[in-house]
């Protein structure tokens, strides 16, 4: 990892603890509040801790986008939690045919990058 992606790295973990301090929860009760500032830093935690090790350089900036778009969804949907995809099971067939393997590759290509790493850690 370069100086330079290392300081974007440490700069987007310490932006999402400050996220996490000021958040307010859109209900404005303080239960939900506390769950969702609790729930901001234990992924923020999980992942930071599961990327640490990564080297290859187009993953690492894979990472970063992703933890850039969920970090501004966040803000403006004003939910820590990320947005689903709806795809109907059969709803993308290839045009040669509805084989599941074509299947699941186009429906991994369609999830967007804010929920990469969602479904590995979920």
């Amino acid at each position: 990892m370069t100086t330079a992606t290392r300081q974007e790295v440490l700069g987007l973990y310490r932006r999402i603890f400050r996220l996490a301090r000021k958040w307010q929860a859109a209900s404005g009760q303080m239960e939900d509040t506390i769950k969702e500032k609790q729930y901001i830093l234990n992924e923020a935690r999980t992942l930071f801790q599961k990327n640490k090790n990564l080297t290859d350089a187009d993953l690492i900036k894979q990472c970063i986008d992703e933890c850039t778009a969920r970090i501004e969804i966040g803000l403006h949907y004003q939910i820590p939690y990320p947005r689903p995809i709806h795809l109907p099971p059969m709803g993308l067939t290839p045009l040669q045919g509805r084989g599941l393997r074509s299947q699941e590759k186009l429906r991994k290509l369609s999830k967007p990058v804010y929920l990469k790493s969602h479904d590995e850690i979920s």
